[in-house]
C-alpha cells in the first residue's frame, strides 16, 4: 500500500499499514465543527489558475490558502470521488453505475474479483461492503483507453504509483462519522425530487436508473412520451445529476439504509426543504457537507445541453480549446456556494473550513494529474501557499484528523501527510 517510485524502487510496508484498513487517528490540524467539500470536475491546475473566465476562483486562490502541488490519483471521475471519501478505489476504475440493492453480487474488493472497468465494459458495480479486501493498483501511466482514444494518461504526478491495498475496509468516512455520533450529508445538484435511490442520472425531472429499495425501476417511460407531439427519448436527458459524482451511494450500508444516519436519506439536492441552501439558511449543517454541483456547473460539461454547457473543444492540457462559458459557469457556481456558506449562521458560530478541489485533470496525455486545491477557513492564517506534495488520500487523512477519526485505507499509507499547513490555526 505504500507509494513507490516509477523507477521500481519499492518502499517496504510498515506493519501497521499492512495489517489495518483503519489506523491511528491522524494529528496535525485543529478540530473542525464543519467541513464543506466542493468537488469540481475535469480540469488541470494550469487550466484554472490564471484563467480570466474564472475570476472568483482565482481571487480565492490568492485570498484563501492554496496547494500548488496537489494531485488527483487516477481516472475516471468515480474512482477519484471514492478515493476522497473512502481512501481507496475499492477495485473500481470506472464510472459504472451501482448494482442497486443487490444482495447476490460479490463486492469487487473480495480478493480474486476482477477490477471494474469501463473498457472493457465490466457492467454495473456491486455495492461496496466487507473488510480485508483488495483494491486496484494505480500505475504511473494508465493504458486502459478510459475516456480517451490516445493513451496513456498520467496518474498522480507521473512519478509515483500506488500498489494495490491488501486489507481494504469497505466503508467511507460516512461510516466513521456515524460510528462516532457525528453527521454527514451529500448535496447533489440536479437530484430529482424522488431522491437518490436507484437513480443513475437525471436532469432533475427525468431519470435513468435501476431498481430502488422497493424494487421499482426509476427509469421514466420515454416510450409513452414519444407517442405524440415532439418525440423524446432517454438520449435527450441531460445528465445533470450523475451517481458517479455521488460516491456514498455506492456503499452497501448506505443503500440498505438500516441506520437512518447512514442511508440514502442523507443525500439531498441543492433546493427544497432538505436541500443545501435551506440547510445553510437554517444553520442545520452536518459535520461533513460533501457538495457536488451538476455537470453543467462543475465544469464537466455535457454534449446535449446548451452551448454554455458544451464540452471543451480540445483537451490539450492548456487554456486553449476550453469552452469559456463552461469555465465561467463553474466559477459563478463556486461564488454562489461560497457566498451562501459564509452567509450561514453556522459559518460564524463554529470552527469551519471550505475545501474546493477538482477531481482530476482534463484527460490530456500531455499533463500531470495536478489539480487546484483551495482551503478557506474562518480561523487562522490566510494567503498561505503550500508546495508540499499532497493528493486525494491526503484529503481523506485530513478529514479524519479534523473529526478525530481513524485514518482510513490508503490514508494510512506511509508518506501520506495531513494537510496541516493549509488548515493551521
Amino acid at each position: 500500500m505504500s507509494k513507490i517510485l516509477a523507477s521500481g524502487a519499492v518502499a517496504l510496508l510498515s506493519a501497521g499499514s499492512a495489517l489495518a484498513g483503519q489506523g491511528p487517528v491522524p494529528q496535525g490540524i485543529p478540530h473542525l465543527d464543519h467541513l464543506f467539500v466542493i468537488m469540481m470536475e475535469n480540469h488541470a491546475y494550469g487550466q484554472i489558475a490564471g484563467n480570466p473566465q474564472a475570476p472568483f476562483i482565482n481571487s480565492l486562490m490568492g485570498k484563501a490558502n492554496l496547494a500548488t502541488n496537489y494531485f488527483a490519483i487516477a481516472h475516471p471521475s468515480s474512482t477519484n470521488y471514492l478515493e476522497v471519501v473512502g481512501g481507496s478505489n475499492f477495485n473500481k476504475l470506472s464510472d459504472q453505475y451501482p448494482n442497486w440493492h443487490s444482495t447476490s453480487c460479490i463486492p469487487n474488493i473480495v480478493p480474486g474479483q476482477p477490477t471494474n472497468t469501463d473498457v472493457p465494459d465490466s457492467g454495473v458495480f456491486c455495492p461496496i461492503a466487507g473488510s480485508g479486501g483488495t483494491d486496484a493498483a494505480v500505475p504511473v501511466l494508465d493504458y486502459t483507453m478510459n475516456e480517451t482514444s490516445s493513451p496513456p494518461l498520467t496518474n498522480i504526478n507521473g512519478v509515483l504509483s500506488i500498489p494495490a491495498g491488501k486489507n481494504i475496509d469497505g466503508i467511507s468516512i460516512a461510516d466513521q462519522l456515524v460510528a462516532l455520533g457525528k453527521s454527514w450529508k451529500s448535496y447533489q445538484e440536479g437530484l430529482p425530487i424522488i431522491g437518490a435511490d436507484g437513480v443513475n442520472v437525471s436532469d432533475g425531472y427525468y431519470t435513468i436508473g435501476g431498481n430502488n429499495a422497493a424494487g421499482v425501476n426509476v427509469t421514466s417511460d420515454f416510450a409513452a412520451l414519444s407517442t405524440t407531439g415532439n418525440p423524446v427519448s432517454s438520449a435527450d436527458v441531460v445528465y445533470l445529476y450523475a451517481v458517479k459524482h455521488d460516491p456514498f451511494a455506492y456503499f452497501a450500508a448506505v443503500q440498505q439504509g438500516s441506520n437512518p444516519a447512514l442511508s440514502l436519506s442523507r443525500i439531498a439536492g441543492f433546493d427544497g426543504q432538505q436541500g443545501l441552501y435551506a440547510d445553510l439558511k437554517a444553520g442545520r449543517i452536518p459535520d461533513l457537507a460533501f457538495i457536488a454541483p451538476n455537470q453543467c456547473n462543475d465544469q464537466h460539461g455535457r454534449g446535449n445541453g446548451t452551448a454554455f454547457c458544451n464540452y471543451d473543444a480540445d483537451d490539450n492540457g492548456t487554456q486553449v480549446g476550453l469552452n469559456p462559458s463552461l469555465i465561467l459557469e463553474g466559477d459563478l457556481t463556486v461564488q454562489r456556494l461560497v457566498t451562501a456558506i459564509k452567509a450561514s449562521p453556522v459559518w460564524w458560530s463554529s470552527r469551519s473550513a471550505i475545501v474546493i478541489l477538482w477531481d482530476e485533470n482534463d484527460y490530456s496525455t500531455l499533463t500531470l494529474n495536478q489539480v487546484v486545491f483551495i482551503v478557506d477557513t474562518n480561523y487562522g492564517p490566510h494567503q498561505v501557499q503550500s508546495s508540499k506534495f499532497y493528493d486525494h488520500y491526503s484529503l481523506t487523512k485530513t478529514m479524519d484528523a479534523a473529526f478525530g477519526l481513524p485514518c482510513l485505507n490508503h490514508a494510512c499509507d506511509p508518506g501520506v501527510e495531513v494537510i496541516s499547513d493549509l488548515f493551521a490555526e
